[in-house]
């Protein structure tokens, strides 16, 4: 289940540069940097006609996958959004931002040590980013931690922030028709750190362009997870 109590993000690191969702605005000629608040914002509280809530005990709630959930444009609306969270406790809320260095303001008075039904995943995308979010990022309460790394940019030494804390890291390329070429090798590089910090790993996709063995191949979007199973460099 998707939730997305509000739209539109401004570009923040070399990440955004091919933003997916600029890329559909696009087609419908909006303008991705106007931020603005959905009609469905309170989506986690709405009731269907029998009573029950739309979004059903037990479902993982995919939050703010059209925006940033800590963008600062969103600063007067996410309280509002804390709580809901903090009352449908029967949901799970997955977010991911590339705006940790915000985060130590951004949690609601009584977070602690987290909400324990929140994942707030930490995207990054080349090494530069990595070593300026992830040490702020371990030392933040949250009780559910996952790196992405995507779109994968450059290769990755993640092994100084592979702690039991981290739950998962998953990597893929980047999609769209101006894609930036990602390689195998990076992938397998992250693999082999995450085996040896027993860390979760997960190939996601390839992306549109996608190097191996000094090959560039064009991979359709319908065939980027696909191939990311078929090299079989998952642990688990």
């Amino acid at each position: 289940m998707k939730w997305n109590p509000w739209h539109g993000c401004r570009k923040y690191s070399e990440g955004c540069l091919n933003c997916y969702v600029y890329r559909i605005d696009s087609r419908h000629g909006k303008d991705s940097s106007l931020i603005l608040k959905n009609k469905d914002f309170d989506l986690p509280l709405k009731k269907s006609r029998s009573g029950n809530f739309k979004i059903p005990s037990g479902e993982t709630v995919y939050t703010c996958f059209s925006s940033d959930f800590f963008l600062q444009e969103a600063d007067p609306w996410r309280p509002d959004a804390w709580r809901m969270i903090k009352f449908r406790s029967d949901l799970h809320f997955f977010m991911t931002t590339k705006r940790i260095l915000r985060l130590p303001d951004m949690f609601p008075p009584d977070w602690q040590d987290g909400y324990p039904n929140v994942t707030i995943a930490c995207t990054v995308e080349n090494q530069k980013r990595a070593d300026e979010r992830l040490p702020v990022y371990l030392e933040l309460p949250i009780k559910n931690k996952i790196l992405i790394c995507e779109p994968l940019l450059t290769e990755l030494d993640l092994a100084p922030y592979l702690t039991p804390q981290i739950l998962e890291v998953v990597a893929g390329g980047e999609s769209g028709p101006n894609a930036r070429p990602a390689r195998f090798e990076w992938f397998l590089n992250l693999s082999a750190q995450c085996k040896k910090a027993k860390v979760p790993f997960k190939f996601k996709q390839t992306g549109a362009n996608f190097i191996k063995d000094g090959k560039l191949y064009k991979i359709p979007r319908n065939l980027q997870h696909i191939q990311a199973q078929k090299a079989n460099i998952d642990f688990y």
